[in-house]
């Protein structure tokens, strides 16, 4: 199958199309042939070696950790999904490296998958695994408070999601709006009318304003940029704060404000979720742009990313047939 690889890390002139053996699945595992990826920070982050610590490939490696296709074949022991099904995933990051989805074909465990629901385009399910998930976990399950399992997102009560045009801030805002939230965010100008389109009420330009001089007495902080203190600055004494781009110091966690870190747990049945709620309006997939399926397309994708503020998902168009 083709597939863009990295036979090192490096720049994004490392993305190279090339010809690789199908995955073989196990029995847990369905095949999809793959219709559409797309691009996440944590892609260009790998290809640049900055996940050595966590996962310790041998080259090559197939990045990608977003999919949207049709089942082709099933495991032994897969009784949810059929050949035929058109489906869209996070999968599991594989310690072999290989199993990306910059591929034609990419191997899922049957906990992974979700069902694509038929009012989404392959390209809009790919946009939203990886991005939706991150939001839907923080949000609804993890912005609790300290004492008690008492859900902290709720009607009447006031959230900032850092960064609301990037993938996770727009599905966060859409979430925590859902959820009765009152939502502030930061964007630059450009993007306001985006995030008050999806309803963020307040919109902070963070390139001439501090949020600690216009926001105060939050009940939550989703920080997605790696700026804690100036979360813990805004929040109430009993309020929470969750980064998925920072590790919380032993200072920030005794300051008062209950203060963790996140990361993603692919779960199919809660991507399930996350396309209902999208097939009833309350959930929109805002892609930015398209990419082909090719070594120039990969490329330049991972320059858009890495060196711009995109407001919306980056989306490759593999559009393998079943």
């Amino acid at each position: 199958m083709k597939a863009v690889i990295i036979n090192q890390y490096g720049g994004p002139e490392e993305l190279q199309m090339t010809t690789i053996d199908r995955p073989q699945i196990a029995d847990d595992e369905v095949l999809v042939a793959v219709k559409a990826t797309s691009i996440n920070p944590i892609d260009w982050k790998a290809r640049q070696g900055l996940l050595k610590g966590m996962f310790d490939w041998q080259m090559p490696v197939v990045l990608g950790w977003d999919v949207a296709g049709t089942i082709v074949a099933v495991g032994a022991a897969v009784t949810q999904f059929k050949v035929g099904d058109d489906v869209f995933a996070r999968p599991d990051i594989y310690e072999d490296g290989l199993r990306g989805t910059y591929a034609e074909y990419a191997a899922v465990k049957e906990d992974k998958l979700a069902l694509k629901p038929a009012e989404l385009t392959f390209q809009q399910a790919a946009a939203l695994p990886l991005a939706g998930l991150t939001a839907y976990q923080v949000v609804h399950d993890q912005l609790k408070l300290q004492a008690g399992e008492k859900i902290l997102i709720q009607a009447g009560e006031k959230i900032l999601i850092q960064a609301g045009a990037g993938g996770v801030g727009l599905n966060a805002i859409q979430i925590a709006k859902y959820l009765g939230a009152e939502v502030a965010t930061t964007a630059s100008a450009n993007h306001h009318d985006l995030l008050k389109r999806i309803g963020a009420d307040h919109i902070i330009d963070y390139h001439t304003t501090a949020i600690q001089d216009v926001l105060k007495d939050y009940d939550a902080v989703f920080d997605t940029i790696d700026a804690i203190d100036d979360g813990l600055a805004i929040l109430k004494p009993n309020g929470r704060l969750v980064t998925i781009d920072g590790q919380p110091t032993e200072a920030q966690k005794s300051v008062g404000p209950a203060v963790s870190s996140w990361w993603l747990q692919p779960n199919g049945r809660e991507l399930a979720i996350l396309g209902q709620l999208a097939v009833e309006g309350h959930l929109q997939v805002i892609i930015d742009q398209v990419f082909p399926f090719s070594t120039e397309g990969l490329q330049a994708a991972h320059r858009y990313s890495e060196n711009s503020h995109s407001a919306g998902k980056l989306v490759i168009n593999v559009g393998t047939e079943a």
